[in-house]
C-alpha cells in the first residue's frame, strides 16, 4: 500500500463520496464560520485534502486567492465541474500532495479531515510549516482515530485507505514539534461524542 493505492481508493469512491451526506451539518457550519474569522481578505490561502471542493467553495469568496488540492484527481475533477457550475474568480483546483508543492508563501493552510489521512504525519507537518509565511496559520480538523471506536472491519483487510491512529493530545505534540504554537483546540461537534478536534496552530 502506497499513496499512490490511497489516491486509486479515493479515484474509485469519488462519486460516492459525492453524494455523501455530512453527518453533523450544524457542526460543519461552525467551523466555517470560524475558519472565515481567521482568515482576511488578502490573505493567501491552501487547502490540503480538498477532496471534491465544497468548504473551498464556501470559503474562498472571503480571501485574496485559494488553491485547494488532493491526492485524488477524480475528486479535483468533481470539483472542478462544481466550480465552472459557482465560479468563484480566485479559486483554483490542483490535483497534487503537500510534498509536492512550491512554497507559496500562504498565509494560512487548511486541512479538515487530512491528518489522519498522510503516511508520514511528523513530516507532512514540517511541509506545511515549510509552506507557510512567518506568523502564518495552520488550521485543522481531524478525526483523532485513537480516541475512537475500532475502525471498520473493512480497514483491516486492506480495501480502506491509510488511516493513521493517534489521540488528539499526540497530535498536538505532533504539531507543536513541527514549529507550532497551539492557540485554541476546540470541538465543534453539535450531537453525539466527536473526536475530531479544530485546531489553530501558528508558525513560530
Amino acid at each position: 500500500m502506497s499513496t499512490a493505492s490511497d489516491a486509486r481508493f479515493w479515484d474509485r469512491t469519488s462519486r460516492t463520496y459525492a453524494r455523501g451526506a455530512i453527518a453533523d451539518q450544524a457542526a460543519y457550519e461552525r467551523t466555517l464560520d470560524r475558519t472565515r474569522a481567521l482568515l482576511g481578505p488578502e490573505d493567501r490561502v491552501l487547502e490540503l485534502g480538498c477532496g471534491t471542493g465544497t468548504t473551498a467553495l464556501r470559503l474562498a469568496g472571503d480571501v485574496h486567492s485559494y488553491l485547494a488540492t488532493d491526492i485524488s484527481a477524480a475528486m479535483i475533477a468533481i470539483a472542478e465541474q462544481k466550480h465552472a457550475a459557482a465560479p468563484v474568480p480566485v479559486l483554483a483546483f490542483r490535483t497534487a500532495t503537500a510534498e509536492a508543492l512550491t512554497p507559496g508563501p500562504f498565509d494560512a493552510v487548511l486541512g479538515f479531515n487530512y491528518l489522519h489521512l498522510v503516511r508520514d504525519l511528523p513530516g507532512t507537518l514540517r511541509r506545511i510549516h515549510a509552506l507557510l509565511e512567518a506568523e502564518g496559520l495552520f488550521i485543522s480538523k481531524t478525526p483523532c482515530v485513537g480516541d475512537m471506536n475500532p475502525l471498520p472491519a473493512m480497514r483491516a483487510i486492506g480495501r480502506a485507505p491509510y488511516a493513521g491512529v493517534f489521540r488528539a493530545a499526540e497530535l498536538s505534540r505532533l504539531i507543536h514539534a513541527a514549529g507550532f504554537d497551539i492557540l485554541a483546540v476546540e470541538s465543534h461537534a453539535t450531537r453525539g461524542d466527536d473526536a475530531r478536534p479544530y485546531i489553530v496552530a501558528r508558525k513560530r
